[in-house]
């Protein structure tokens, strides 16, 4: 998501606030100097960031031909379309959205190209947190300077970086609230984990997990639940020390799973397998943005955020990305356990009032109930290899799923 398409999309929407300019979805995204207007206290505008997984629809391995499938989708994406750091991945990008509506035609869209894109190369994708089947372990890295660095600095680290999660940006007024408001998401972070765990298997075996990606990329020197931070200052001083210790390639690698963007105005969660379908992809933005609406009323309230202790909030990671929503989720101020289903109910009613007051309550209650019905990715795949016992039809289920 490039900055230009932001400051473009957010002066736009405040001069489409005072009438100056018909309805946002007209809006053609193009680079300029503007000042960024304030963000909307109600429905801030919001992007997502999905990676997924090229396959051969033949073996429904994954295979290292991302960069045709983004050359052929360019046409119809441009720049929202790019290699990802292995060969097996697609990255794409919504512009920014206002609402549910507008979210969701774009997601489509998007998906929908990436998908033609790969079926006229005789590819597919997928959209799965971790490889179903196939030779992922080390993968093969796309050819960039950065990824160079980066394989001196992390080395084996990169053996399993074939794994794909949903980032969602949400447009807040600056970056001192972006740092407080990260603050006030920690907590909520193991519930996102558990509604969108998408990644039980890896390379023709089952892990045990409902969300392996999350445990895979745990590994990283700055991954995870971010830190309670004070202020920007802090934040800044942290950075300064963690590159100075060789644990960051640049600043775009503090990778903790709620951030400030290194280069857009925004809070970026990213904390969350990449859903299987459009429709659950609209429903974590959703939640997202209404959570960090939330958080950021709390921070401009003076509230400074509450601190659950690390390690109860690292354990309650484990347990969501363990069990999904089909187990048991962990407190993260006590450790008492509760059914993940209704840590999940416990945040919708914590951002209910921001999802009434942007009109998104009803749609995100509708997919939520749909999600608890139906089971999370995780368990919808794991659903595929029982009914016939094959990882293929795992594969095939995810490429039958992916633009709905």
């Amino acid at each position: 998501m490039r900055a230009s398409h932001w400051t473009d999309a957010v002066t736009y929407a405040a001069r489409a606030g005072r009438g100056d300019l018909p309805e946002m979805e007209h809006l053609e995204l193009t680079p300029q100097s503007t000042p960024l207007a304030t963000a909307d206290p109600v429905r801030p505008l919001a992007g997502v960031e999905e990676e997924y997984l090229v396959v051969d629809p033949r073996t429904r391995q994954v295979t290292p031909h991302a960069r045709r499938v983004v050359e052929r989708a360019a046409g119809e994406l441009g720049d929202r379309v790019c290699t990802e750091i292995t060969r097996f991945q697609v990255e794409a990008k919504t512009p920014p959205c206002a609402g549910p509506d507008e979210l969701a035609r774009e997601l489509r869209q998007m998906r929908a190209a990436v998908a033609a894109a790969a079926r006229a190369e005789g590819l597919a994708v997928v959209a799965s947190g971790t490889p179903v089947l196939g030779p992922a372990v080390p993968p093969p890295i796309t050819d960039d300077p950065r990824y160079d660095l980066g394989i001196d600095n992390y080395r084996a680290l990169h053996d399993e970086q074939a794994i794909c999660a949903g980032h969602v940006h949400v447009h807040v007024p600056d970056r001192e609230r972006a740092v407080l408001v990260c603050n006030h998401l920690r907590p909520w972070l193991p519930a996102l984990i558990a509604l969108t765990s998408n990644s039980p298997f890896w390379a023709g075996r089952d892990t045990g997990y409902a969300g392996w990606r999350v445990l895979s990329w745990s590994k990283w020197p700055v991954a995870g639940p971010p830190p309670y931070l004070e202020s920007l200052g802090h934040f800044e001083e942290l950075v300064a020390a963690l590159t100075e210790s060789g644990a960051l390639v640049d600043p775009a690698t503090i990778f903790w799973d709620a951030r400030p963007s290194s280069r857009l105005p925004t809070v970026e969660v990213r904390v969350s397998d990449v859903p299987a379908s459009a429709a659950e992809s609209v429903l974590l933005a959703l939640v997202v943005r209404a959570l960090v609406t939330v958080s950021l009323r709390r921070v401009e309230a003076g509230d400074p955020g509450p601190r659950p202790p690390g390690e109860l909030l690292r354990v309650a990671y484990w347990r969501a990305a363990r069990d999904g929503l089909d187990g048991h989720g962990v407190n993260p101020y006590d450790g008492r356990t509760s059914p993940a289903a209704r840590i999940v109910d416990e945040l919708i009613e914590h951002i209910r009032p921001a999802l009434e007051d942007s009109g998104d309550l009803e749609t995100v209650l509708r997919e939520w109930r749909w999600v608890r019905a139906a089971g999370s990715g995780a368990a919808r795949q794991r659903a595929a290899l029982a009914a016939n016992g094959s990882y293929e039809d795992v594969v095939d289920d995810l490429v039958a799923r992916f633009s709905v």
